[in-house]
């Protein structure tokens, strides 16, 4: 890239240059000749794009960023780059770019050029000041950006272009192409892991030449080649090996923070240039076996750590990874492949046993048995045929079928399911914001007690080498590494636990919040019993014409009209359906609905007291009462059936001394007979939206913490006003979307599984932060104290952090042996 633009206004024989031969940019921090420069009073520029984007910065009020950025070099403004209008495309619309439901535009972009966390803050403040743009947030530590705009108000060529002009550029977030980046980045870790393993194993056999020399006898000469050789295999060890700890502490430092790998390269150096002093000047022992096994161990740590989260995040790696790009479908009578994302709503797909079903659709042709273990955690096979749906991500085990598609890729269950885990795994819990800003603390304070340690040493019994490699042990074996990953193993460990047995947690921060529960509260119909109320009595006052109450009943999505629907049909089956002139839902009573002069009302009790009709008639069912023209004509006494596992909730829930409140718009008698039946004290009845809301919110009034679940659009105000809101998978879309939790299999034990999860994984992170602080509290004063050497402390460090991450797998096995 050039930084020639054109000239404003050149510098020379300048008397504020004579003490420089190169000056640097006011923005980018860059040093250039004077001659190639602009100056602009006091301020100097390499080019044309860099004096802009200063301007730019300046006029928008963000002229701070240079205080936050201070002298760290930054890429210059991009130039001569892919045309931006490519970005509005509709084939990069189509691949990237989702809408949600308020009509916004979301797509991830990876942000190249950010070097540290006020590269962060400048591209989120310039982008939040642009019209049109509703969030914009960007990941320091894989620098992927998620941006909300309003396209009808700025384009997405628009959004590039700025991030441009302030030097940085940005690509589509693709997964695979991430995968295959992070494949390369392991192959180069081994080959550093390989070289580090291969140097100190040469350098140990050495070392025991050393160590057999003192007493059997060694001169200097020879022992200064035995260093020499030690000293030329622990230089690509530390150099290479560890330059991933050199990079880390250079961005640290950069950004202000002091991190483990600053206190793994200070030690190490350290150690590495008194051992090459040593060796020069061939007086006392050199320490170039610790040097390198510093470096191996802590290496070898760190690669057991990136195995063991990607155990934890196995779930997520499962599900994506099975994702094939394309499918067949049929087209013209012929089958073909397709694009996944191609693949559009009334395709017809084709799935042969041993395949995984990519599209959600209703069977047109064929049977068979389907694994949806991978979803619901669920482990037997289940059987579908013509007219049942198939869930992306299921396997068909022997079912060859044809299936129409009812959503397409981007709204799919499967992707959806990866968007959760993704959106979960990047939202910390407090808890782990609290570790976060301890271990940055943490490793100051270590090197602090370093340093004080070093001259306490010198200070007694004088001895330069003994004050170092004390010094030097305390910076090993110090871990903030450990307190760091005591929250993020952990909750991944929690969030792959649950989603492999179809609990999806929408954010890590849910773990946390719902180990802290003390109220729990249930709606009635879909979520305790099975959300499919039966007629089991039917009263007829008056002869009426059953075509115009089935008509009525089948108008509805409510389970209690689907349930008298369903008893019509199986006595009438010859009935069909008219339109009505008028039809009303009404929340938490029934409807109501006009057809010429008839006027026609159906619903519970309050429905027909809200209009003027009074009834007598009393039952513990749940009621249906019709009316035409203000007389009812018809009752019907409904049941439906408790869920499996609901007893089981109730009694889990009172030991772990978690209140439980039944929430439904039920009639009374109805509501206390299913809370009779399944253990619940409290129950509200009759309840609208609203009153629902309005009862949680005055929990939140008592200081209860609320987790709610329910299933129906009648649930959306009290799932939202819980602290936690549980959505039965089996519910309307709108409660799912709602719903900070989701339970795929529709099941009352996955409830009270996503509640053993979450108290176990707080449990888990409670106690790796204990044992981090327990951990430095006995060794560090060990190691001030002289009994630890530099090679023990590494091993220690590096088996601490093990010991955090072993302890948080430990959930996967107690889950295994239950």
């Amino acid at each position: 890239m050039s930084h020639h633009g054109t000239k404003f206004k050149k510098t020379q024989n300048s008397e504020s240059l004579k003490l420089s031969s190169k000056i640097a940019c006011s923005h980018c921090h860059l040093e250039f000749e004077p001659s190639v420069m602009i100056q602009e009073g006091e301020h100097y520029f390499c080019c044309s794009g860099c004096q802009g984007v200063f301007h730019l910065l300046q006029e928008e009020g963000l002229e701070s960023f240079y205080e936050k950025s201070k002298n760290i070099p930054l890429s210059a403004p991009m130039q001569n780059l892919q045309d931006s209008s490519l970005f509005d495309t509709q084939t990069f619309y189509d691949k990237y770019v989702k809408h949600n439901n308020e009509g916004f535009c979301e797509v991830s972009l990876v942000i190249e050029g950010i070097h540290c966390s006020a590269c962060v803050w400048l591209n989120e403040k310039v982008l939040h000041k642009m019209d049109g743009v509703i969030e914009a947030n960007i990941n320091f530590t894989n620098n992927k950006a998620t941006i909300l705009w309003a396209d009808d108000v700025v384009k997405l060529s628009k959004i590039i272009d700025t991030i441009r002009s302030i030097g940085y550029d940005a690509f589509a977030y693709d997964a695979l192409a991430q995968e295959s980046h992070a494949n390369k980045e392991r192959k180069e870790y081994y080959l550093k892991m390989a070289v580090a393993i291969f140097a100190s194993m040469n350098i140990m056999w050495i070392a025991v030449a050393q160590y057999a020399g003192y007493f059997s006898g060694i001169t200097q000469d020879v022992k200064t080649i035995l260093n020499i050789a030690e000293g030329i295999l622990a230089t690509p060890v530390l150099f290479y090996s560890g330059w991933v700890f050199f990079r880390g502490a250079y961005y640290g430092l950069k950004t202000k923070v002091v991190n483990m790998d600053l206190l793994v390269a200070t030690g190490a150096t350290l150690a590495y240039f008194y051992s090459l002093y040593i060796t020069i000047s061939q007086n006392g022992e050199a320490y170039f076996d610790s040097v390198s096994m510093i470096i191996t161990f802590v290496l070898i740590g760190k690669f057991l750590e990136v195995l063991s989260k990607k155990k934890a995040a196995d779930t997520l790696d499962k599900i994506t990874s099975t994702i094939p790009s394309e499918v067949k479908i049929v087209k013209e009578e012929k089958i073909v492949a397709r694009k996944l994302d191609d693949v559009e709503v009334g395709d017809v797909v084709v799935v042969s046993s041993g395949e995984r079903v990519l599209l959600d659709g209703e069977i047109i042709k064929g049977s068979g048995s389907f694994d949806e273990s991978s979803l619901t955690g669920e482990s037997d096979p289940i059987h579908k045929s013509i007219g049942m749906s198939v869930i992306s991500g299921s396997v068909s085990i022997d079912a060859d079928v044809y299936f129409r598609v009812a959503k397409d890729f981007r709204h799919s269950t499967l992707a959806n399911i990866v968007k959760l885990l993704e959106s979960a795994i990047n939202k910390k819990p407090k808890i782990q914001q609290m570790a976060n800003r301890l271990s940055e603390h943490f490793s100051l304070v270590i090197l602090t007690l370093s340093l004080l340690t070093f001259f306490g040493w010198w200070l007694w019994p004088h001895s330069f080498e003994t004050s170092l490699m004390v010094a030097i042990s305390v910076i090993i074996i110090a871990c903030p590494c450990a307190l760091a990953l005591a929250t993020p193993v952990a909750t991944l460990v929690g969030l792959g636990l649950g989603a492999s047995k179809g609990i999806l947690f929408k954010e890590a921060a849910g773990l946390e919040t719902m180990a802290k529960t003390n109220v729990l509260v249930l709606d009635k119909t879909g979520t305790i019993t099975a959300g499919k109320p039966e007629v089991v009595k039917e009263h007829i006052f008056e002869p009426f014409d059953k075509t115009l109450l089935y008509s009525f009943v089948a108008s509805s999505n409510h389970p209690i009209a689907k349930g008298v629907a369903r008893f019509i049909k199986q006595e009438n089956e010859n009935l069909h359906e008219c339109t009505f002139d008028l039809f009303t839902q009404i929340p938490s009573q029934g409807m109501m609905a006009e057809l010429g002069d008839i006027r026609l009302l159906g619903g519970n009790k309050k429905l027909l007291e809200t209009n003027g009709i009074v009834m007598g008639f009393s039952s513990d069912a749940t009621l249906f009462c019709f009316a035409i023209n203000q007389k009812v004509v018809a009752i019907y006494e409904l049941e439906d059936r408790v869920k499996e596992g609901v007893l089981e909730l109730v009694d889990a829930m009172k030991k772990m001394q978690i209140d439980v409140v039944m929430l439904t718009g039920d009639n009374e008698s109805a509501a206390r007979k299913v809370a009779l039946n399944v253990g619940i004290e409290r129950v509200l009845y009759e309840q609208t939206p609203q009153s629902k809301a309005e009862f949680i919110n005055k929990l939140h009034d008592e200081a209860k913490s609320v987790v709610m679940v329910g299933d129906g659009v009648n649930d959306i105000l009290a799932l939202a006003s819980a602290d936690i809101g549980i959505a039965m998978g089996g519910g309307s879309d709108i409660a799912v979307e709602v719903g900070d939790v989701v339970l795929l299999n529709n099941s009352i034990k996955s409830l009270e599984e996503a509640f053993k999860i979450s108290t176990t994984t707080f449990g888990l992170i409670k106690q790796n932060l204990f044992i981090s602080l327990v951990y430095n509290a006995f060794t560090i004063p060990l190691a001030m104290a002289g009994y630890v050497i530099p090679l023990v402390a590494a091993i220690s460090m590096s088996a601490s952090s093990l010991l955090v991450v072993g302890n948080s797998m430990r959930i996967q096995n107690q889950w295994k042996k239950g």
